[in-house]
């Protein structure tokens, strides 16, 4: 052998070997998403990925929208969101939560005001407080900011705890592509003021975070609950993509201890730390409602993450953190009164079999329990969540204030049934014999209902919402949601919905 063609082998060897190292190293995954998950999540957690030799992390950080429609359409493999998934177009994609931050609202560092009430801002989206002297501030505009991209997440988070849904129209004129360059217009503006998160705007001295009702957002008022304003951080993906397996490796990696130290180190609250937040969102959201006087939409979480990514069972192992699944409605003095579910799902730590519980209940069999309704919440973690009894559909009686289960009846696919038959205890053959007499009468007066039954519909037009089409047709707004299988408040004109039965 020439000794060119020895150095030409040796070469070539060398190059197969760098190449099954780069391999074995792991492959590349494409992230693109919102500025707010790229700076507190994705950035530092990449760099210690990579440095692991787990493989390599390329950063497209820009917006919600462009992050989520990339994962959608396959050219990006995960996606950072401040908010949870909106329409059905986002519903087959896997919204992981990973990390609690708070909604801020930043100032200009001299602006005077350090404080506003939630009705104060409230009343600034709104267009009714124009000016920093009605918050004891100076006699000048207030110039308030928004990100263009109605789907944004910041944006559309606060404005879904602040006025019940996330596309409420706000009176900002002064529009930017993402938080970033949003905050960068603060800096330039001393009657300037905009929304962006803890994690962004903690270490940027060139704005001031304001207080909210007197608390400051900090990890410790975020952690409590003290500080309203909260919400969750998603790493989005796609269940169907090529490097799922990946992907998820890499959620674990964020979510386990390394990657937790690291969220911490932005001011964010580790997702299975987050417990006392997911169990409390529905009080959150309704005291909200109530300050600011809107029609909040509290029978709806926030907190509503869709299927999470498993842990690998060599991650599972590391972390010791359990929560059962609890999921409680109270009737009368206690008795617990089991529930047909549809989904909606806090957690912390072991997948619940009980996932995207949230439930109405109502009962006809005494008076006490007369128009009884419970919001149920499930306890579980940021490894998984969905499992085997995801959409669980059931039914129950009460005896003696004990709940026993039976089996769960069909669910009509126009009208799902929460109504919960409680019947009395050791009753008179006489008494007995009425009951079965009047349930025979109600079962036929049924039938009858529902053989002549035909959908009354009703359709949308130019400024109609959820709320004024229910109440024109005198029907509930969660049953009409329910009716017409809607996962959130929004219709479009020339929309038909079911308004009931004629």
């Amino acid at each position: 052998m020439s000794l060119r063609l020895a150095r030409l082998f040796t070469a070539t060897l060398i190059g197969l070997s760098a190449s099954a190292t780069v391999l074995a190293a792991g492959s590349t995954l494409i992230w693109r998403g919102d500025i707010t998950t790229a700076r507190g999540v994705v950035n530092d957690v990449a760099k210690a990925w990579e440095k692991s030799g787990k493989g390599k992390i390329e950063l497209q950080p820009f917006n919600t929208a462009s992050g989520i429609d990339a994962v959608a359409k396959g050219s990006a493999d995960i996606a950072g969101s401040a908010r949870p998934a909106v329409g059905a177009a986002e519903q087959s994609l896997t919204f992981t939560p990973v990390a609690w931050d708070a909604l801020v609202m930043v100032t200009y560092p001299s602006n005077p005001v350090s404080n506003i009430t939630l009705m104060q801002l409230h009343e600034i989206y709104m267009g009714k407080i124009t000016n920093w002297k009605e918050l004891g501030g100076n006699d000048q505009p207030i110039n308030l900011y928004a990100v263009a991209s109605p789907g944004d997440g910041v944006e559309y988070s606060l404005r879904k705890l602040l006025f019940g849904r996330g596309n409420q129209p706000v009176a900002a004129p002064r529009l930017y592509v993402n938080v970033a360059k949003l905050e960068e217009g603060v800096t330039l503006d001393k009657q300037g003021l905009g929304a962006t998160t803890l994690a962004g705007a903690s270490s940027n001295k060139k704005v001031k975070i304001l207080s909210i009702d007197g608390v400051a957002p900090s990890m410790s008022t975020v952690g409590s609950g003290a500080y309203p304003l909260y919400t969750e951080l998603y790493l989005v993906s796609n269940s169907t993509g090529p490097k799922e397996a990946d992907v998820k490796d890499f959620i674990a990696f964020v979510t386990s201890g390394a990657g937790s130290s690291l969220l911490r180190s932005h001011s964010l609250v580790p997702y299975a730390d987050g417990a006392s937040l997911a169990s409390g969102d529905a009080a959150r959201r309704a005291k909200i409602a109530s300050t600011v006087g809107t029609r909040a939409n509290v029978g709806q979480a926030m907190t509503t993450p869709t299927v999470a990514a498993a842990t690998p069972a060599a991650e599972a192992a590391k972390e010791t953190a359990v929560a059962k699944a609890q999921v409680t409605g109270k009737a009368g003095k206690g008795a617990k009164v089991a529930k047909e579910t549809k989904a909606s799902v806090a957690t912390t730590a072991e997948p619940s079999q009980f996932a995207h519980v949230a439930a109405s209940v109502s009962t006809s069999a005494h008076m006490g329990f007369s128009g009884v309704r419970s919001e149920a919440v499930t306890v579980s973690d940021n490894a998984k969540v969905g499992g085997k009894f995801a959409k669980v559909t059931a039914d129950a009686v009460t005896v003696k204030g004990k709940p026993v289960a039976k089996p769960a009846a069909p669910v009509d696919a126009t009208e799902k049934s929460t109504r919960v038959e409680t019947p009395k205890v050791a009753e008179a053959p006489k008494a007995k014999a009425a009951a079965k007499a009047e349930k025979a009468e109600k079962a036929e007066a049924k039938s009858e209902k529902k053989s002549a039954a035909a959908s009354r519909t009703y359709k949308v037009s130019a400024g109609d919402t959820l709320y004024s089409i229910a109440k024109k047709n005198d029907v509930e707004v969660d049953k009409l949601r329910a009716m017409n299988g809607l996962k959130d408040n929004n219709v479009h004109p020339g929309q038909v919905l079911k308004v009931g039965a004629r």
